[in-house]
This record gives structure tokens, sequence and C-alpha cells, in this order.
């Protein structure tokens, strides 16, 4: 069952959830009330990824990255993983709810929704799903931003706007060397239906170039301080540099160069996130 929580994406959402916790905390952080924030964190993002493998099953069972899942693959029944996400979900809600405070179980429940039940389901009608698929993938560092007690400010708006820009190079980058077997998944992916990658290419470009100034604002708004600048700012060139490589000439290389540099992005800005944190 494990396997259905997807632990890797799981792990993903915890470090922007701890940071975000860590941002939006007042003062000396709470471990506490951080240890009930990932857990429920934990919990409601296991069923989802869980909840998306059981509506995907049939296109995982198509693709060959992804024929080995538990459900294509007959080792987990539909029945018993429907069950099993559904109670770790509502757990994970509930849990939060009782333990963190009401706005964080209600954005937990959020990103369940517009994951399973509108990004998982447009995957297979428009090219689209990538944007929306993005919002989803944002809201957990706001879950843990508002778990320590920030308010909804410009601050935790930037936060989420890295958060999502980060995720459409990183995604576009993928869908392209695995076109294929998107394409044999019946998946409406820009890739699929760009043929010499060019529109993936500059889609690429225009979103590393739009979060380069969008991930300054923590420190132009006063959340952090010089330290975080520079190194959001050798970051967002770095990832915009790989960018304007792909635009200019689209093959695989280029693609997983982008896609291992989105990797190293976000952990990095994170980490200069939390070493520069102005204290208030």
């Amino acid at each position: 069952m494990l396997e259905l929580t997807k632990p890797r994406i799981t792990q993903l959402v915890l470090l922007t959830s701890a940071a975000g916790f860590y941002a939006g905390a007042r003062g000396v952080v709470d471990p506490l009330l951080l240890l009930h924030t990932l857990l429920g964190t934990a919990l409601v993002a296991g069923g989802t990824n869980a909840l998306n493998q059981l509506r995907e099953r049939d296109i995982d069972a198509r693709m060959e990255r992804t024929r080995r899942r538990p459900l294509p693959s007959g080792r987990v029944s539909p029945r018993a993983a429907g069950w099993f996400a559904s109670a770790i979900s509502v757990v994970g809600v509930a849990y939060l709810a009782l333990a963190v405070n009401l706005l964080t179980a209600g954005l937990a429940a959020l990103t369940l929704v517009s994951y399973v039940f509108l990004y998982t389901p447009l995957k297979r009608r428009t090219t689209l799903n990538t944007l929306i698929g993005a919002v989803p993938g944002a809201l957990p560092i706001v879950g843990g931003w508002t778990a320590a007690g920030g308010s909804l400010d410009v601050a935790v708006g930037a936060l989420f706007w890295i958060l999502f820009l980060w995720q459409l190079p990183h995604f576009l980058a993928l869908a392209w060397i695995y076109r294929e077997d998107y394409r044999r998944g019946g998946l409406a992916m820009l890739s699929v239906e760009d043929p010499d990658g060019r529109r993936t290419g500059r889609m690429v470009l225009l979103y590393a170039l739009a979060l380069l100034p969008v991930s300054l604002v923590p420190s132009v708004v006063g959340l952090t301080g010089p330290v975080y600048f520079i190194g959001a700012l050798v970051l967002g060139v770095v990832y915009t540099g790989v960018g304007v490589a792909l635009a200019l000439r689209v093959n695989a290389p280029r693609a997983w160069r982008v896609f291992a540099v989105s990797v190293v992005y976000l952990p990095a800005l994170l980490a200069l996130l939390v070493i520069d944190k102005i204290a208030v």
C-alpha cells in the first residue's frame, strides 16, 4: 500500500510544507505543532496520490514507465486501494483540523480535491492540465505557513507562485523526455502535440524567466535577507540558462538537464529561505 502514496512526491510535499511552516512562524518554531502539521499533511498527500493512481490505473497500464505500479500490475485491487486512499485522506484532513487549525485543513482538502477531481481528469482532455496541476502542487507551502500561524499575505503569495512556476519547466521537460509514453497513455500533453519540441522549449524558457523575479520577492517584502536574494538570483539564472539552451534546440539531453537543474533548484532555494529568514 505504501507504493500507492508515491513516497517521493509525498516527501517533496513534506519538504515544502516544513519550509512554509518555518517561514510562517513568528518567533520560536513549535516542534510539536510542526510534527502535527507534517503528519496530517503526509496522510492527505499520500491519500491524494493513491486516489490519483486509482483513477489513472487504465492509463498507467498502457505506459511503460508506470505499468508496474500496484494497480495495473494487479498487486492491489481497486477496492482495497479506494478504501485505503479514502481513509487516510479523511483522517489526515480531520487530524489537521483538530491538531493544527481549520484553515490548514481546508487548504489540504482543497489540494486533494483540485488534484484528484480537476487536474487528474483534465490530463486526458487538455494540455492546460499542467497549469491546473501546478496549483495543488504549490498549496502545501501555504498550508505549512498557515499551520505556523502565518496570515495570507504577500509573502506567502510569493512562496505559492515560486512553487507554481518552478513546477512548469520541471514537468514540461519530463513530458518531453517521456512523450511517447504519454502518447501511449492517451494523455493530452504539450509534448505529444509538439513534434519538433519548439513550443515546449519556448514554454520552459517563459516559465523559468517568470520565476526569476518572483523568487526574489521574499527578500523584497522583508521575509528573507541578502543571502537568500543573491542565492535565488544565481539559481534563477542557472534555471533560465538551461531553459534558453532547450529553447534553442530541443533534445533529450537538454531536457534532462532542465529536469536535473529543477531537482536541485527547489531544495536549494528552500534551504536559503530557512537559513536567511529574517527573525520577526
